[in-house]
């Protein structure tokens, strides 16, 4: 008989802080930034709220599908941002700081893989603050958020990138992720 992990369960770490150092280069001078990165709490709801309504309003590639993604704008946002409080098992908004704020953000949601028959996240909305990007913000980001996941025992990140973002598809390449030969598609119901 084979040992079943219980699917109802994520293994849960407790609340952690994870900081990175991260250096760019400034002229002839190296000047490095600690990132720290966290789940949102109720105590983090006007920055997670910050970051996503400039995403929502101003990211192109956004922009470009909001209305097959059913954008219901600032109302959907809070609807959201209650949803992650009140239902973490269904996921959560990663938030990276550095000594200036809120830096930099994502969110993750929570499924069940079929192939791997574990736990994956889906990796959504990544901001970086736009006087904070090329400076290693936003990796940090997600090398802390593969940290987080990995103790809970998450298996797989998928992401979606826009057909006409290459950079993105490039940095997401660059922290490990495999492009798939298939394009998502979403429906309203």
């Amino acid at each position: 008989m084979v040992k079943r992990k219980s699917l109802l369960k994520v293994r849960r770490a407790r609340r952690s802080n994870f900081k990175t150092l991260c250096g760019i280069i400034s002229g002839n001078k190296e000047v490095r930034t600690l990132i720290t990165c966290r789940k949102m709490t109720f105590a983090d709801v006007s920055d997670a709220f910050q970051m996503l309504s400039a995403f929502l309003r101003e990211d192109e590639h956004y922009l470009a599908s909001s209305k097959a993604y059913g954008d219901r704008g600032l109302q959907g946002l809070n609807d959201s941002l209650d949803l992650f409080l009140e239902r973490p098992e269904l996921g959560f908004i990663w938030l990276a700081y550095d000594e200036a704020g809120v830096a930099a953000m994502c969110v993750i949601c929570y499924a069940i893989s079929t192939s791997m028959g574990a736990v994956v996240a889906k990796l959504d909305d990544v901001s970086v603050k736009e006087d904070r990007r090329g400076k290693g913000v936003g990796t940090a980001l997600v090398e802390q958020l593969k940290e987080q996941l990995r103790k809970e025992s998450v298996t797989r990140i998928d992401v979606a990138v826009h057909l006409e973002n290459p950079e993105a598809r490039r940095f997401y390449q660059k922290l490990g992720f495999v492009a798939l030969n298939e394009e998502r598609l979403a429906c309203v119901i």
